[in-house]
């Protein structure tokens, strides 16, 4: 008997079509509960979050050995239908040959798209030196050609997030060198105002370029389309959001209070969820 689940060639056929044209959101789940609920709103793809993932882990932010993150993507693309993108941090390396091998192994795990960040995580020095940057996404572009399969590489410039003095200026001109260096996709978290949106979708023409909703905005989905942005996600905001809900009630809890249940989702439905048809993969 054939399986009727897309195969990882047809959900990366898809994720590239995804691309082409429109505006599409990509939401961001933590775990595989999160993913297979995302999905059954109909959302078309899925991107991991590294906060998320390491939270639910126990750790923060950056903070998960590499054979977890690769166990992570692996079970959210065995648990779902549609096309997953992997946050990939920097590459979880320091050089590009190590680099290159790393992607080859997130290749591996069946993702449809790998994120690969200029940010250190050093406060000293936040931000991969420009040269430094472009060859590390000319490594990752190689790793992918040279894996044969169509796996969509993004770049991300993380100016707006690292406190850059200029980090509208610096993340066009990183950008237009990542796309350059062979990203398909362009990616500044953290940046808000709708001008400085519009100018980094001109900078890096025809090249699709996603915007990180990670705030209360009052910027639509219809708008960000309307500016030309081809796929706009959220981060870890929506772990966040869980986090914010079970932090308050449990410090409710200390305090003796129970009414930090007041918004929880009903256990019956929660359940009738995971036993639907549609719930689980078979």
């Amino acid at each position: 008997m054939t399986s009727t689940h897309p195969t990882v060639t047809e959900r990366r056929a898809r994720f590239r079509q995804l691309h082409e044209s429109g505006c599409f959101l990509i939401p961001n789940p933590w775990d595989v509960g999160s993913a297979r609920y995302l999905q059954s709103l109909g959302f078309h793809a899925l991107a991991s979050t590294s906060s998320g993932s390491a939270f639910a882990h126990g750790r923060p932010d950056g903070g998960m050995p590499l054979v977890d993150v690769l166990e992570h993507l692996r079970t959210l693309v065995a648990a779902c239908d549609v096309p997953i993108n992997a946050d990939f941090e920097d590459g979880h390396s320091a050089t590009d040959d190590e680099l290159a091998r790393n992607v080859a192994s997130c290749i591996a795990t069946g993702v449809a798209g790998l994120s690969i960040e200029d940010s250190t995580g050093d406060a000293a020095r936040p931000l991969y030196p420009f040269d430094e940057a472009v060859s590390r996404m000319r490594a990752a572009r190689a790793a992918i050609d040279a894996s044969r399969q169509d796996v969509l590489l993004v770049g991300r410039a993380e100016c707006f997030l690292t406190g850059h003095e200029k980090p509208l200026d610096e993340a066009i001109r990183r950008l237009v060198a990542y796309a350059a260096a062979g990203a398909d996709c362009l990616y500044a978290p953290g940046v808000r105002s709708p001008s400085d949106i519009e100018a980094i979708v001109r900078a890096v023409a025809p090249k699709p370029v996603n915007v990180l909703v990670a705030w209360p905005s009052e910027l639509t989905l219809q708008q960000l389309g309307e500016m030309d942005v081809r796929r706009v996600s959220v981060g870890g905001r929506l772990a966040g959001a869980a986090w914010g809900g079970f932090m308050a009630a449990a410090k409710a809890l200390r305090e003796g209070r129970f009414d930090g249940f007041a918004r929880n989702a009903p256990t019956r439905e929660i359940d009738a969820f995971f036993r639907g048809d549609g719930a689980n993969r078979s």
